[in-house]
């Protein structure tokens, strides 16, 4: 076989992922996944590096660890950065994203260009981007290259994003007005009536909004999205996406997840725990709490007498910054004397090894914020989630969980804690309403047997005979189809 005729066997992929460590990491596990599967798939990911007044440098830091990576059939290339672009604004914060994330196509052209061109290239079948790097998609029709889209998040969440749509152009709804009701609405991929309290904060101004009616449109012009979750998990919201002839084919690809991980001093503490019996508590890589609701939550476990691992960040220090930090001494903002009280049975921590402590038998339940790699991991290893969203589309997230599927208990639905925003209302969560959840998320047997039940659903539907199996087979026709 010359190098022509082993090039024409093989079919490239374009991955461009959102530079979030959640988005990326989702992006290298899938298309780990894929490559795995078929011999004859080839990967390219290019990766962006954010803005680092939205990220911080440890985001940058990870991602230029992620370039010199080598693994098999999956390559990295680290895009430049347009340095004439203005700095972040935070009264038009979704113009500058859709303007950054923009500002990377002539770069992307250039790289595709380079791979056609070269003698004995691979054919490169399909762009697959993130959801919100949708504005790639022009690039790949400038090379008659069908785009895919990868959406991080599930389906459910995907019918409310491609519904707003309709509720402006179809049915002349002002959703701006609408998502700062107190009401609640039908919406595509819910069975229960959505309260708009639950809305995605991006919908509640004429920026965002103009920014969501702009993605969704492109989002329907792809050639088929793949969804991070499992026909299990969302029967219904799978159901009525498949059942909707205007929306592309829609293929759930998960649960995508990151399974490594791992911190000695803490699984040291967890082994000599009982089994099921810590709440694991931690808010993801932007979740932060002040002073005030530090102490409620340091009340609410000690009042609950649960065993606890609590995962306390510090909020960023300075308005360049939205990621938090960790504190020199955690003592400055609990309760006075509250370390020497739960000696044994707690422990506050920094960071967390999230994947490794939710695997870990001593864990019984979960106070999560509710970002939707959490949530599948949360169910992956069959841990009951209590939840606290604080931002992005993770108060729909919890809806979900909690009304739709009955799979975790309410802390809040509508708290916010916007790192955009310092001036933003705030409220606090009261520790009796703390106290309470813990209670129930550590000691509803019935919730519990309903996630072990998902937990079991879930690793089923990865494997051969699994529905994500099988979807993501029909997927790797479609993108082979082109060198079979």
């Amino acid at each position: 076989m010359n190098q022509n005729e082993m090039a024409n066997t093989v079919a490239k992929l374009i991955f461009i992922p959102d530079p979030g460590v959640g988005h990326i990491m989702s992006t290298i596990e899938v298309a780990k996944l894929l490559v795995n599967r078929d011999h004859r798939l080839s990967i390219t990911i290019l990766i962006i590096k954010p803005p680092t007044s939205d990220f911080g440098s440890a985001i940058t830091t990870h991602i230029e660890s992620l370039v010199k990576k080598t693994m098999d059939r999956i390559s990295f290339i680290e895009l430049p950065q347009d340095d004439t672009l203005p700095v972040w604004d935070s009264k038009a914060p979704f113009t500058f994203y859709e303007e950054f994330i923009k500002s990377h196509c002539k770069y992307v052209r250039h790289i595709v260009a380079d791979m056609i061109s070269q003698p004995g290239s691979c054919r490169v079948s399909g762009f697959v981007i993130d959801m919100f790097c949708t504005s790639m998609m022009d690039v790949a029709n400038e090379f008659n290259i069908p785009t895919y889209v990868f959406f991080t998040s599930n389906a459910a969440f995907l019918g409310f994003y491609l519904y707003v749509q309709r509720l402006v152009n179809d049915q002349n709804q002002d959703v701006v007005e609408l998502s700062h009701s107190d009401t609640e609405i039908a919406i595509q991929g819910f069975v229960t009536p959505v309260p708009t309290k639950v809305f995605w904060p991006i919908v509640r101004t004429k920026e965002g909004l103009e920014y969501v009616l702009s993605s969704a449109l492109k989002l329907g012009q792809a050639k088929a999205i793949m969804v991070n979750s499992f026909l299990e998990l969302e029967t219904h919201a799978f159901k009525s996406l498949s059942d909707d002839i205007s929306i592309p084919s829609v293929y759930p690809v998960g649960p995508i997840l990151n399974l490594e991980g791992g911190d000695d001093d803490i699984i040291t503490w967890l082994d000599s725990q009982p089994p099921s019996s810590v709440v694991f508590l931690c808010f993801g890589s932007k979740g932060c709490f002040d002073e005030i609701q530090v102490k409620e939550i340091a009340h609410a476990l000690e009042q609950s007498g649960h065993r606890f691992l609590w995962s306390l960040r510090r909020p960023p220090s300075d308005q360049t910054s939205k990621v938090p930090g960790e504190y020199e001494d955690p003592r400055v903002v609990l309760p006075e004397g509250f370390l020497e009280r739960t000696v044994g049975i707690g422990k506050v921590i920094g960071w967390a090894p999230q994947v490794t402590v939710l695997a870990h038998r001593a864990v019984g339940g979960f106070v999560s914020h509710c970002g939707w790699n959490s949530l599948l991991e949360s169910l992956w290893f069959g841990v009951p989630t209590a939840t606290w969203p604080i931002y992005a589309e993770q108060h729909m997230n919890a809806f979900e969980m909690v009304a739709e599927l009955g799979l975790a208990v309410e802390i809040t639905l509508d708290y916010e804690n916007d790192l955009c925003n310092a001036k933003a209302d705030k409220f606090v969560v009261p520790a009796q309403v703390i106290e309470s959840s813990i209670r129930k998320v550590m000691e509803d047997n019935e919730l519990r047997a309903k996630v072990k039940e998902m937990c079991e659903k879930s690793r089923a539907a990865v494997v051969e005979g699994g529905s994500s199996y099988a979807s993501v087979g029909r997927l790797i026709q479609d993108f082979t189809g082109i060198i079979s």
